[in-house]
């Protein structure tokens, strides 16, 4: 596993897009949220794809390699957004609220994106793991250091511990589609549908803004 994984976005081809690698990125992300699982086969990609499975190998290294690249292009684009976000004209708390209704939506957009990186760092390969860690982990825990900071400057956000508030936030985000399963297994609580997603943006908005805005913060002042 170690020494055939890929661990890079497959190299572009001159007129920017290697179309083939795409094809079997686009099909393995469909097939995932069809069937709410990771479990999806290298014959089931292919297929769906259009493109022979012998490809994935020539592009990715294995199976591992392609999830790897999965959660590598979906993570670009919230990284990306969160550089987008920070440099915006608006209060921190503003951009706050904004962050976590971005992570919450990133999740219910990319559904498979909790189970991937819960295989990636904890099942797969230490070369995954490390990947993973340098590409969503780094950069999300980066830009809470940075946020937190500038709340801090304003006045806005109580001494809050970046560690600690990225274990916060991104485990109570996680564990809505994590333990979605769970739940609806012990208490017929239903999927997740934009309907809960807006409930728990406000819920989370309420919940964390509630602990860390200073009083004068709190207080509209």
């Amino acid at each position: 596993m170690g020494s055939q994984l890929t661990t890079s976005v497959p190299t572009r081809l001159p007129g920017g897009r290697n179309t083939t690698a795409e094809k079997l990125l686009v099909a393995a992300s469909e097939l995932m949220i069809e069937r709410s699982s990771i479990e999806v086969s290298l014959s089931d990609i292919a297929q769906k794809s259009g493109v022979n499975a012998a490809l994935v190998k020539y592009h990715f290294g294995n199976k591992d390699g392609l999830l790897l690249a999965l959660l590598a292009r979906d993570a670009a684009t919230e990284v990306a957004n969160l550089e987008y976000l920070l440099a915006q004209p608006i209060t921190p708390t503003a951009k706050l609220k904004l962050h976590i209704a971005g992570i919450i939506r990133a999740y219910h957009q990319f559904p498979y994106m909790n189970r991937l990186i819960h295989y990636l760092l904890h099942e797969s390969s230490a070369e995954a793991a490390d990947e993973v860690s340098k590409f969503f982990v780094a950069p999300l825990l980066d830009f809470h250091r940075r946020l937190l900071a500038e709340g801090i400057r304003a006045g806005e956000f109580r001494t809050i511990d970046p560690v600690l508030f990225y274990t916060s936030l991104i485990g109570a985000c996680d564990h809505l589609f994590f333990g979605r399963h769970a739940m609806s297994r012990a208490t017929g609580v239903g999927p997740v549908t934009e309907e809960v997603c807006r409930q728990y943006i406000r819920h989370m908005e309420a919940l964390i803004c509630g602990g860390m805005l200073t009083t004068k913060r709190a207080n509209g002042e």
